[in-house]
């Protein structure tokens, strides 16, 4: 089965905890503080290859969490990294958060890889906390937690040429033909519902990658017959060969085909309704196709469109056709990378913004501090020790929590809650 796009849920490993120890051998009494660091977590990695061809595996599983950083321990022990979770995925596909619709990643080479979530920090043990005026720390720093995020996964081929125009035009056919792929082809429409991609060789020369993209009806652009589905695939190619039947054997206007499928496609993007065409009238073997082919070239070429006389059927005018292709190519400019993707030689990914370490919001009369560093903070506090307590205020100062508190107006005496202790706060 053929799956595109996916929404997963991803969890980055949480890092160990630091451990509160006190060295304890024989005639050492007091050895002094030997907590070790926590572990890591692991990071959730995408990878891409060549080998996939469809994201049906993401499909049915929706969660992935990456192993947890274990804890320190005595003697100055650091707890074991989390081993990293590395998720492969098809060539061209597309990484983005959710929220926001951000991309994270674009990987268009086999081997590239993105860390989408990065596993959290190991607390330091109590061992790191010593100094000159408090010889025994008895408290720890909590592990950080691993990012978590709802990420979406999109795959676009990678193809140079794209051939597109309405259900049942002979795309497919033209495919198999050039390439020697072999698509499913029927006199029906709809017959191609999932896109198809083959190599044309030109004796000599270079080849390139030709996608026979499904065919495109009204209203393509907002969703209509899974255009979405389909659309998405011409995004990456450089040049579209409009493929039109001349026939009239559906009983339409290829005319009218042709203005139709390009408006859905400038709906869908104004960057796909400027790139390149070249026309294909097909099925000019059958009979009644002399007539139109004539209106067809008449009107299209009047507007500097190429238009090439081909049959899929008989193999007729496709050489033409596709030598044309590989000069326009040539020609034509690599894609560039998309925005906000930095591109170095192993990856490209988006660089999150770090996390404010706390906010203030005053609650009826409590002044409430919040924030993720803010509660791993305080798990690490021992409230029922002093030197601990002097710890947590010479932090809480030097972090700017108190200047913040002065700026809100705070009084002598009135209560300031930071993570689930409340405090009576003193000059």
């Amino acid at each position: 089965m053929f799956v595109d796009i996916v929404k997963i849920h991803t969890v980055a490993g949480r890092g160990g905890h630091g451990a509160v120890s006190f060295r304890r051998e024989k005639y050492i009494p007091a050895g002094g503080p030997d907590g070790g660091d926590g572990g890591r977590g692991g990071d959730i990695i995408f990878e891409a290859d060549s080998g996939i061809k469809t994201l049906m595996d993401f499909r049915y599983k929706k969660c992935y969490r990456a192993v947890n950083g274990q804890n320190g321990a005595g003697n100055n022990r650091t707890g074991k990294n989390g081993e990293d979770l590395i998720l492969k995925v098809p060539v061209g596909t597309v990484i983005k958060d959710s929220e926001g619709d951000i991309v994270i990643a674009d990987l268009t080479a086999t081997g590239q890889r993105v860390v989408a979530a990065r596993g959290g920090k190991g607390g330091r043990g109590n061992s790191r906390y010593k100094s000159s005026v408090r010889q025994a720390p008895t408290f720890a720093e909590r592990g950080y937690e691993g990012e978590e995020k709802w990420l979406v996964l999109e795959l676009k081929l990678l193809a140079d040429v794209g051939l597109i125009g309405f259900p049942n035009v002979g795309k497919s056919t033209i495919l198999s033909v050039v390439t020697g792929a072999k698509p499913k082809i029927a006199n029906y429409p709809f017959t191609t519902l999932t896109p198809n991609l083959g190599v044309v060789k030109l004796k000599g020369r270079k080849s390139f990658v030709l996608a026979d993209i499904p065919g495109l009806i009204e209203g393509a652009h907002q969703g209509v017959g899974l255009g979405h589905d389909f659309l998405r695939h011409i995004e990456r190619t450089r040049l579209l060969i409009h493929v039109l039947d001349v026939s009239g054997s559906e009983g339409r206007e290829p005319l009218e085909d042709f203005r139709q499928v390009n408006h859905e496609l400038e709906k869908y993007s104004s960057k796909l309704a400027t790139r390149p065409q070249l026309v294909a009238a097909n099925k000019t073997d059958l009979p009644g196709a002399r007539e139109l082919l004539t209106q067809v070239k008449a009107k299209l070429e009047k507007e500097g469109y190429e238009v090439f006389e081909v049959s899929a059927a008989t193999n007729t005018g496709l050489d033409r056709l596709m030598d044309r292709a590989l000069k326009m190519l040539d020609s034509l400019e690599e894609p560039k990378a998309q925005e906000n993707i930095e591109d170095t030689k192993k990856m490209r990914y988006y660089r999150f913004e770090p996390e404010k370490p706390f906010t203030i919001e005053k609650v009826g009369d409590v002044f409430v501090v919040k924030g993720n560093w803010v509660d791993r903070f305080m798990a690490g506090i021992n409230v029922d020790r002093d030197e601990s307590l002097k710890y947590f205020q010479k932090v809480i100062r030097k972090r700017g929590i108190v200047d913040e508190l002065k700026k809100m107006g705070i009084r002598e005496g009135d209560t300031v809650r930071i993570g689930q202790t409340e405090f009576e706060y003193l000059e």
